[in-house]
């Protein structure tokens, strides 16, 4: 969605606070600003304060509905470490947390690992994969800092985009590494399904103000009449 003046400015304004209140040196606060004001899209403006405070600890509602900032999600005891799987599977996804580093393993078998609902008990987060003649899928959501650097032999570590979306500045980092020998590991950056929806009716909602505008409502036969 292309981004209005009117958002643009009240992103400005929520930096500007930002660094009379000290949690923006000069030199970040003009970086930001030029973002903003350069920006094109909603989708440029929510990164630049999703590390700000904000009423509620939530953005501003620039995509539709709020969005919950990531430093809701970072912190506490990791609640799974590794998973196994020979001739089976093993599945870590929903709600859950991950620790600092996280190794599967796979043979004859696969797995997964799914980071779209999880909480993050460290900023920093290294997923090890070995998969051996198997397969192993790493779902992460668009606006998480991924880096994927494993080794293939006779197999392969992939990486693709299904939906679109920008690394948050306070979001999480997370390293893919690891082997695959005769199987393979793919990393795949998706929204969870709720997160679609949301979108989808934030986009929904959008095209409706648009196109019917404040204080009008359609009468009998298609035609515009006062509220």
């Amino acid at each position: 969605m292309r981004a209005s003046d009117a958002e643009r400015e009240r992103i400005a304004e929520i930096l500007r606070d930002a660094m009379a209140e000290g949690r923006l040196d000069m030199g970040e606060f003009e970086q930001r600003l030029e973002s903003a004001y350069a920006a094109r899209t909603r989708g440029e403006l929510t990164p630049l304060v999703r590390d700000l405070p904000l009423s509620g600890e939530q953005l501003p509602d620039v995509g539709g509905a709020a969005v919950t900032a990531w430093s809701e999600r970072i912190g506490g005891e990791p609640t799974s470490k590794g998973g196994f799987a020979f001739w089976g599977g093993f599945s870590r996804k929903g709600r859950w947390t991950v620790g600092r580093t996280f190794t599967s393993f796979v043979m004859w078998g696969g797995g997964v690992v799914d980071l779209r609902e999880a909480r993050f008990a460290e900023r920093e987060v290294t997923i090890r994969c070995v998969a051996i003649m198997g397969g192993m899928g790493v779902t992460v959501p668009p606006d998480v800092h991924v880096r994927v650097n494993g080794t293939g032999f006779m197999g392969g570590f992939d990486e693709r985009a299904k939906d679109e979306g920008e690394p948050a500045p306070d979001a999480p980092r997370v390293t893919v590494t690891g082997f695959a020998l005769m199987g393979g590991v793919g990393v795949e950056r998706r929204w969870s399904k709720a997160e679609r929806r949301r979108r989808k009716e934030a986009e929904a909602e959008a095209r409706a103000k648009a196109v019917g505008g404040p204080g009008e409502s359609r009468g009998p036969g298609g035609g515009k009449g006062l509220r």
